[in-house]
């Protein structure tokens, strides 16, 4: 039996295989979105129609896209979190090691990975969200699932209630505020279409001129008006239901089903209305940018739900065995997954590397997410099988213990190779 290093990372055998096989599946489920960022001007991932073609197959991608990923995988990914600081401090604290201050160690970490991501490659980070989260939602871990649901559920509300302010509020705005935000976040001129095409496609520094911007934006105002609320909620509903075994493919058959049931008789209408009542605007901001947001960010919930009971059957079941086992090595690779997929898009789409930014139509960016799937598929499992964790993991682990972790596989007599 492996008996993990008191200072270490657990061992293989104390993995939950279900939770990495629907981790590995939620990294690969949030490139559907952010390759639209890494490929596009900014507004076009919040109005399709602001830059490229949205006729014939490229609506079809991005309605299909919007429907099945838009916020779904991040709240996927955003319950995972949640569960995984609650594995990660109720593992120490049942062997009688304090979590606290490891946890806090990890989360400033994080939050150190998060900064220099965006501001060195990508202004889409995620990581800064979540470390910051993770640090507050850490004091509700030992609360009871029925509480974690309902304050989970009225944090998450509070970025909701955030967005309907600003939307009940448009009348009074001083003159030439709508127009600034329509600018710079819906319906961009010419000239600031413009200005982001030549950044990204330059080198480093004239990306940089472009970045540094958007990525203080996204780590400061957009973090405290929603990224805060709806990621910390989310993280307390997923703790809530890593107590209640959702995550661990412990429950009944049935019950996935019903779940299932509950996102596409639930979620997938509420989507497909939001989408109709933007497309009923004309996709207009007074209407289109905030209320018309509503829809998907409240059904988006009952729609990850639904991938996670799919995830779950499919861990319940012997068919897609190897499939499982690609997408768990995946799921244990999933920072430096996550990170990669950073680095190859950018090198693909910015001036540093082939500069294709702004010439590739939605069709041939899903052509491009499924050569990133299949070289994850096939290069995670062949690490992972001469490795104890990824690299950046390594990373991580290593300054979170402060000692430099073994990377040789563990075996069952605890001995590496």
């Amino acid at each position: 039996m492996n008996v993990p290093h008191a200072n270490g990372p657990v061992s293989v055998s104390e993995r939950i295989q279900s939770l990495d096989v629907l981790r590995g599946f939620a990294v690969l489920g949030i490139l559907i979105m952010n390759i639209q960022s890494f490929s596009m001007i900014g507004a076009a991932y919040l109005n399709p129609y602001a830059y490229g073609d949205m006729s014939g197959a490229n609506r079809l991608v991005w309605v299909i896209s919007h429907i099945i990923a838009d916020r779904k995988f991040m709240t996927v990914f955003s319950m995972l979190f949640g569960a995984g600081v609650l594995l990660m401090t109720m593992r120490r604290e049942s062997k009688g090691r304090p979590a606290t201050w490891l946890h806090m160690r990890r989360m400033v970490l994080l939050l150190g990975f998060g900064v220099l991501h965006g501001f060195l490659l990508w202004y889409g980070d995620i990581l800064h969200a979540y470390a910051v989260c993770g640090v507050l939602v850490f004091f509700m871990r030992k609360r009871s699932p029925k509480t974690l649901l309902i304050t989970g559920t009225l944090v998450v509300g509070i970025a909701s209630a955030l967005t309907m302010f600003w939307q009940v509020t448009i009348p009074y705005w001083p003159d030439g505020t709508l127009a600034d935000v329509e600018q710079t976040w819906w319906k961009p001129s010419e000239e600031i279409v413009s200005e982001q095409l030549t950044a990204y496609r330059g080198g480093w520094t004239e990306q940089q001129s472009m970045r540094a911007g958007s990525t203080l934006y996204m780590q400061t105002e957009h973090l405290l008006s929603e990224t805060l609320w709806r990621a910390g909620g989310l993280m307390l509903i997923g703790m809530a239901l890593f107590k209640l075994g959702l995550f661990s493919a412990a429950l009944s058959r049935k019950t996935y089903w019903w779940i299932l049931g509950l996102g596409v008789f639930v979620g997938l209408p509420g989507v497909l209305y939001g989408l109709h009542f933007r497309d009923a605007s004309g996709w207009d901001i007074t209407s289109a940018f905030f209320l018309g947001d509503q829809f998907n960010y409240w059904a988006s919930i009952p729609v990850a739900l639904a991938w996670i009971a799919v995830v779950m059957l499919l861990c319940k079941s012997s068919r897609l065995e190897a499939l499982t086992q690609r997408l768990a090595s995946v799921g244990q690779m999933a920072l430096t997954a996550y990170l990669l997929q950073t680095i190859l898009c950018t090198a693909i789409f910015y001036g540093h590397g082939l500069g294709l930014f702004g010439h590739v139509d939605r069709v041939g960016q899903v052509g491009i997410m499924i050569g990133i799937w299949v070289l994850l598929l096939i290069g995670c499992p062949i690490w992972m099988r001469h490795f104890r964790f990824g690299p950046f993991e390594w990373l991580w682990r290593s300054l979170t213990y402060m000692k430099v972790q073994g990377m040789g596989i563990v075996k069952e007599n605890n001995a590496e190779i």
